[in-house]
């Protein structure tokens, strides 16, 4: 499990809210993700896990609060002490350092696992094809995907696609990735080859914010886990106090209720 490595949070939320058709999603969400973290997020459907991972990196417009990714706060810049929007463009730029990973794949039918990652650092950053193949190839292969750089999505499973997914967000060198339910259109026995790689990049450091209903990993994994419930941090802590002794009752009804629905599954 990773910890924190320098005294400034890669990641600091302040005061997030974020409303839908006056339906509030998020009512002044504060966390804060140092470096080298894996903070999860777990909580019920609707409880605004998603959206404030797409407000980190701007996919959705805060109403309220800020969000700063290594000291830049994310859509804005400062002129004269105060905070002014900044042009489409440069929220393109700020967000090449926040990599993401949906819930669906969304590789590119008709390209291979290794055009897939390739196709943005060569687009964005300007790589040249042999440059941004051999990126390419350095990231399948940090996912174990190397040996099936040559196919297509429709010839890998679900969990292959979801790790070229990975290797896709790995290759433009982000400070964080966000994980949106990774795993949650999977088969159940793809699941483990997906959470394995994820876990592997936790004990490298890379610094992650993971929505998951997957409660075995957060354990294992997490240097924080997040508990939220109806647009609020109801609690925060450490795995073995989210868990074990978490000490609100919200928490303590949702953790008992999951691990229900575990054991009957299993």
């Amino acid at each position: 499990m990773s910890t924190a490595t320098s005294a400034q949070p890669m990641v600091q939320l302040g005061g997030i809210r974020k409303s839908f058709h006056h339906l509030d999603v998020l009512k002044g969400v504060d966390i804060e993700v140092g470096n080298g973290q894996t903070i999860c997020i777990i909580g019920p459907s609707g409880s605004g896990k998603s959206t404030l991972l797409r407000c980190i990196n701007h996919l959705e417009l805060p109403d309220a609060g800020v969000v700063v990714v290594d000291g830049e706060v994310m859509g804005y810049t400062e002129k004269k002490g105060r905070l002014v929007a900044v042009r489409a463009k440069d929220i393109d730029r700020q967000r090449r350092t926040v990599g993401m990973v949906f819930q669906r794949f969304n590789l590119f039918p008709h390209l291979t696992a290794l055009e897939n990652v390739a196709l943005t650092p060569r687009q964005v950053l300007g790589l040249s094809r042999k440059e941004a193949n051999a990126l390419a190839e350095e990231q399948l292969a940090r996912v174990d995907m190397l040996s099936r750089k040559d196919a297509y999505a429709r010839q890998l499973s679900g969990g292959q696609q979801q790790r070229v997914a990975i290797a896709r967000a790995l290759a433009m060198k982000p400070k964080v990735i966000l994980f949106d339910e990774p795993t949650s259109a999977l088969d159940p026995e793809l699941v483990g080859e997906v959470l394995q790689v994820m876990k592997d990049l936790a004990a490298e450091g890379m610094t992650m914010v993971v929505v998951t209903h997957e409660m075995q990993f957060a354990r294992e994994c997490a240097s924080e886990v997040v508990f939220m419930d109806g647009g609020r941090v109801v609690e925060q802590g450490s795995p073995d106090e989210i868990f074990g002794s978490p000490r609100h009752e919200r928490t303590r009804a949702f953790i008992s209720r999951v691990a229900h629905e575990t054991a009957a599954s299993g």
